[in-house]
């Protein structure tokens, strides 16, 4: 198939969006489908592919058309410029994960996939996804979660037909994941210090977790924890509040390139996802009950023990045999699931085994695969 990718962010970029849309267009391009992705540039000349692999660890060159953002209307001449390139190159499918560009699309004939991963957000976004759901055309929509499916079909109707939904959660590069090094030898080539290591990986926005962080590692001194990721600004605010309470014991790395992600979570001896119910995007739109973060899906193929936050759209893929549960935001609870771990290694082997077992079926390559398998068996 001829799919065009249209997107209107920045690229590269810091934020999880980005990572997510290069590894579906790889995944795609893995495929055999002929995908173009379409983006604005947002800087005087287009970055390199090169340049975008290693930012984004991708392995399989797609091709990337970048256009300059309108100097009039900015951003939102970017679902028409997208449009009028997947016009040009006759493509089959347009593929979005924005409202705009789906719509567009519909009204120009050209079969759609729209992939959600929040509910219509802003002044208009109800209103186009109404659109999207009214406008006749081949079309397919792509909630990340079940509980978002739920969510959209309570709030909007009329809901789209079974036939033409398919939830598909978030993915992992799993080739990535093969033959990583045992968390003393990563931590060795790292530079970090050789202690019992806790590891969190992604952004610091609100209800991410940092503050669960800084006081289990102010009860737990003996123990190493490490933040890989933030922004600049983010970091700096953390740091701060970690000198003044004095805590040795916290390393943050400030953003870590996708590409070198992987070595960061091989060097734990415990990977943590310490949410809270009411975590936000880079936007600061509350996502704790629709989210399906990839951290999840890159902790279960480092093969690591797993502690998470209890949070009911967390157990759409994780359960009591491949990660450990604690309470949102207590203290207690956490710091004795991390000393139990520190005593019975065996117990994090068991759990950690069975994540990778568990995260085989949640490829980028599978997830694509069975979206458009979802997608053929529609009415043409």
């Amino acid at each position: 198939m001829k799919i065009a990718y249209i997107f209107a962010g920045n690229l590269p970029s810091e934020r999880a969006n980005t990572i997510q849309v290069m590894k579906v267009c790889q995944a795609f391009s893995r495929l055999g489908h002929e995908l173009t992705l379409f983006a604005p540039t947002s800087g005087p000349t287009n970055p390199a592919w090169e340049s975008l692999a290693e930012h984004y660890g991708l392995s399989t060159f797609f091709n990337i058309e970048f256009f300059p953002i309108d100097p009039i209307f900015k951003r939102r001449s970017i679902p028409w410029k997208g449009l009028r390139r997947a016009i040009r190159m006759d493509a089959d499918l347009l593929y979005s994960r924005a409202l705009p560009p789906a719509v567009l699309g519909l009204l120009f004939r050209i079969p759609v996939i729209l992939e959600m991963h929040q509910l219509p957000a802003g002044r208009f976004g109800p209103l186009w996804y109404k659109l999207f759901l009214r406008l006749p055309g081949r079309k397919l929509l792509v909630p990340i979660t079940n509980a978002l499916k739920d969510s959209l079909q309570e709030k909007y109707s009329p809901a789209l037909p079974d036939r033409d939904v398919v939830v598909a959660s978030s993915g992992v590069d799993l080739d990535r994941y093969q033959n990583l090094p045992d968390p003393v030898s990563a931590r060795r080539m790292l530079n970090l210090p050789q202690k019992f290591t806790v590891v969190c990986s992604g952004h610091l926005y609100r209800g991410r977790g940092m503050e669960l962080v800084i006081e289990l590692a102010g009860c737990l001194p003996a123990m190493n924890f490490l933040w890989a990721g933030g922004t600049i600004e983010d970091v700096a605010k953390w740091r701060t509040t970690i000198l003044a309470k004095g805590l040795k014991n916290i390393t943050l790395t400030g953003f870590i390139p996708n590409q070198h992600l992987p070595l960061y979570q091989a060097a734990s001896d415990v990977l943590l996802i310490p949410y809270d119910d009411g975590f936000t995007n880079s936007g600061g739109e509350n996502i704790s009950a629709v989210s399906s973060p990839m951290k999840i899906f890159e902790y279960m193929a480092a093969e690591r023990p797993i502690l998470s936050s209890d949070l009911p759209v967390l157990r759409e893929v994780l359960d009591t045999n491949n990660v450990i549960f604690c309470p949102a935001g207590d203290v207690s609870a956490w710091q004795k699931a991390l000393l139990d771990l520190e005593a019975h290694p065996a117990r994090g082997k068991q759990i950690s085994a069975q994540a990778r077992s568990d995260v085989e079926k949640y490829s980028w390559e599978e997830r694509c695969r069975s979206i458009l398998t979802v997608f053929n068996r529609g009415t043409p």
